[in-house]
């Protein structure tokens, strides 16, 4: 039942009125929302890009000296763990790639085989080795980073500080101090609920039309906008049925299950697929892309214009700026118990070899396709058809229909583990005072799985992966702050606490 003590109506309202003033816009002009964005896109990649490659680096050698110094090993609240390492592990890869990791992990290798990285010339064997490559980068330490910094700095001021709030604002309690509770905190965590919006509208944006177009394969049915909003919307019955649930009896044990589910998978893709082939691009990439790091890392592209950097590294840099704290506030909320150390080594280290895991067996499967003559991504992608790319390759796979039956599935339940747990934080976020083991009302979790199809179901009628990519870049930019200022934050208080 609907109370208004369930709600923080300085962060409630904002949000709710940010989200309408972005969405309505883009479902009644759809053209000119997509010429409008594009140029903003643009704009804000030439303007602030280099901004979240400097942000990345100065997050990771952060998280490592964290990690490493004399304060790594205090722990966060009571001693033992309230969750088993597998959960743990199961409920933040999970929340943490979404059907991003599918869509992404069998296809982003196709955009770099055409535009190679650092200069490689395009579909050359250099080029395939770096297009293999560059995914796992996007998708490794530097990216779980983004989500290890606030899940610290957020768990340690609720945990040992006994700040009653899972918001960013309490992550930064230690430079905002009085302002916490007024204009510029409620400000910081409203901008947490805008970029928390955005970057979970792209993600949905690109996942709903993928398992869109396996189910209309499968129903045989004419995939179309109308059937996208028929998906999208069975999919937030599945992610608010599990979010009303709550921590133990929904999200952790979707969770769990989703993670066993998904290697077996992956190991019968192994099997099934061309073994030797797939395990030894996925060794080459990772030898290359730890021989290369630093240079990936730091590489700006200063004397061309490929846009390479801008598109992608950018882009990806952006996307974990926006979901890390959220993410944080999630792994917050999970890891009671465990010790700073324990949550960054665990955050990044699970985090990076599931997503090598996913990108070496799945993208290399459909590499192989490719160079086989089997089916042709590059195809798919030049007519505007990436998704429908995604399931003939899942079909070219032995017993073909059925393992597309399974991969939706799968890419379903990966949608609600994912989005169950934004329902759950957006809740947190928004709501009053909570006590360690109380969880914000069932209503209030339920608006939020309901509200989050907003963005993505405009964003989906816009079209265009631009559009989905400039939502990001304008939602994370304030966030980069935030970012600063917790880390300030974390070190000042971390400095005052006992050794």
């Amino acid at each position: 039942m609907w109370k208004s003590s369930d709600i923080d109506p300085k962060i409630f309202y904002p949000s709710i009125l940010l989200l309408f003033l972005v969405s309505i816009p883009l479902l009644i002009w759809p053209e000119q929302s997509f010429v409008y964005l594009d140029s903003l896109k643009v704009w804000i990649e030439n303007y602030f890009g280099l901004g979240y490659i400097w942000l990345a680096i100065a997050v990771l050698i952060f998280v490592a000296y964290l990690s490493y110094g004399e304060k790594g090993k205090l722990r966060l609240g009571k001693m033992k763990p309230r969750y088993s390492d597998y959960s743990w592990a199961s409920m933040l890869f999970c929340a943490g790639v979404a059907t991003g990791i599918l869509y992404w992990g069998i296809i982003e290798w196709a955009y770099y085989y055409d535009l190679p990285p650092l200069g490689v010339e395009a579909r050359s064997t250099k080029a395939i080795e770096w297009a293999a490559t560059y995914g796992m980068f996007h998708w490794g330490v530097l990216g779980w980073a983004f989500y290890a910094l606030p899940g610290v700095a957020i768990g340690y001021f609720y945990y040992v500080r006994k700040i009653p709030r899972l918001r960013m604002s309490t992550a930064c309690a230690e430079v905002l101090g009085d302002k916490r509770e007024g204009w510029l905190g409620k400000s910081m965590d409203t901008f947490f609920m805008i970029g928390l919006l955005g970057a979970s509208g792209t993600s949905l944006g690109l996942g709903t039309p993928m398992v869109a177009s396996g189910l209309a394969e499968i129903l045989g049915m004419e995939e179309s906008f109308f059937f996208q909003v028929i998906v999208i919307c069975f999919c937030t019955l599945i992610f608010a049925t599990s979010v009303s649930l709550g921590l133990d009896k929904g999200i952790k044990r979707l969770s769990n299950f989703n993670t066993a589910f998904a290697f077996i998978f992956l190991t019968f893709i192994l099997i099934a697929g061309p073994g030797a082939f797939i395990l030894k691009m996925t060794t080459n990439s990772v030898g290359l892309m730890l021989q290369n790091f630093i240079r990936m890392s730091t590489w700006t592209e200063p004397l061309a214009n490929t846009r390479f950097v801008e598109d992608w590294s950018i882009f990806y840099w952006a996307w974990w700026t926006a979901v890390g704290p959220f993410m944080g506030i999630f792994i917050a909320r999970i890891s009671e118990g465990r010790s700073i150390r324990q949550i960054i080594g665990g955050t990044i280290l699970f985090g990076s070899l599931g997503s090598i895991l996913f990108f070496g067996i799945l993208g290399n499967y459909s590499l192989h396709q490719e160079l086989s003559g089997g089916v042709s991504l590059t195809e798919y992608i030049a007519a505007g058809q990436a998704p429908q790319g995604i399931i003939a390759i899942i079909q070219s796979l032995p017993f073909g229909k059925f393992v597309l039956v399974l991969f939706c599935f799968m890419a379903v339940v990966f949608m609600a583990t994912s989005f169950d747990s934004t329902s759950y934080i957006l809740a947190s976020n928004s709501s009053p005072d909570l006590s360690e083991n109380e969880e914000p009302a069932r209503w209030h979790r339920l608006f939020w799985a309901i509200a989050l199809v907003l963005l993505p179901i405009a964003l989906m009628w816009v079209g265009g992966l631009d559009a989905l990519k400039t939502i990001v870049l304008i939602s994370a930019l304030p966030l980069v702050l935030v970012y600063v200022l917790m880390m300030i934050s974390l070190l000042r208080a971390l400095k005052k606490s006992e050794p």
